[in-house]
């Protein structure tokens, strides 16, 4: 019933999250249980994402049931990735009306701007996600309904946890849920700043270190912004055919070397900081209108 037999792995993860958290509630706090859920949580956010691309199972009822899990451990509503990833970020790619565009506020790229970008971002999101289940109303009201149920769900899902002993939802519940949804929209951010939207191959920055071994591929960006349709399991293959083309500033080889050199270090030795490529570009076009 898998589309991809990789999917065992994500049947895995789903499985094994599903286990550690009931371990949790049920027995009480392990530091070393507590950050593999976390760890769990943040891979959740990738599995939303790749499921939203490609469904998991060639069963449409199997697909929905996925969605519920997903808006439980992912902390939303999974049908939100249509509006606000495949039909926006996927078509503008960092481009201006990309609700999740990394330039919004400023150029720059510094620790304050990654810690606040996940809250700008998700903030500008509510509009594309509004605007799609207006649409679905009129056009697909069973779908519609689908959608709103999530909201339900999830918000039954929470409530329970926090009737039941308030203090382990928030641990167990609502901190996992949170860090997933920060991690995924920091992972955006840094896949996105200071390339060149424009370019055919330079506009996202890959990491192609182990964290794919367990994130699901999730950093190969610019292959998967080029085949949004391709199963994570078959990006490293289609990377290495187009890695050469890609600027060896934007192939990092591990994500927390890049954000402890960009991000710690580059506060305090400027060759540390990244350059934007958009803004290379554009004083090329426009010398005498850029600083």
């Amino acid at each position: 019933m898998l589309r991809y037999k990789a999917d065992r792995r994500t049947l895995g993860y789903i499985g094994v999250t599903t286990l550690v958290f009931a371990i949790e509630w049920c027995f009480g706090f392990s530091w070393p249980e507590y950050i593999l859920y976390l760890y769990l949580s943040i891979a959740v956010t990738v599995i939303a994402h790749n499921h939203n691309h490609i469904p998991i199972w060639r069963s449409k009822w199997m697909n929905r049931l996925t969605d519920y899990w997903l808006t439980l451990f992912y902390g939303f509503p999974a049908f939100a990735w249509i509006p606000t990833h495949n039909q926006n970020h996927h078509a503008l790619n960092n481009r201006e009306g990309d609700y999740t565009i990394t330039y919004r506020l400023t150029e720059r790229n510094h620790l304050l701007m990654l810690l606040a970008y996940p809250s700008v971002s998700s903030y500008y999101q509510q509009k594309p996600i509004r605007d799609y289940l207006k649409q679905q109303w009129s056009e697909d009201r069973g779908y519609f309904w689908f959608c709103l149920s999530q909201y339900v769900l999830l918000a039954a899902w929470i409530g329970l946890w926090l009737a039941l002993d308030w203090r382990k939802a928030i641990l167990y519940v609502i901190i996992p849920q949170q860090v997933g949804l920060f991690s995924v929209l920091i992972f955006n951010y840094v896949q996105h700043v200071h390339a060149d939207e424009e370019s055919k191959f330079n506009h996202s920055r890959n990491f192609v270190g182990i964290l794919n071994k367990l994130l699901f591929n999730n950093g190969y960006h610019t292959v998967h912004h080029e085949r949004a349709g391709l199963h994570w399991s078959k990006t490293p293959d289609a990377h290495a055919k187009i890695a050469n083309e890609i600027s060896p500033a934007l192939n990092e080889r591990s994500f927390w070397g890049f954000i402890f050199r960009s991000y710690v270090l580059g506060i305090f030795v400027p060759r540390y900081r990244t350059h934007s490529m958009r803004l290379e570009r554009e004083r090329l076009l426009y010398p005498a209108s850029l600083p």
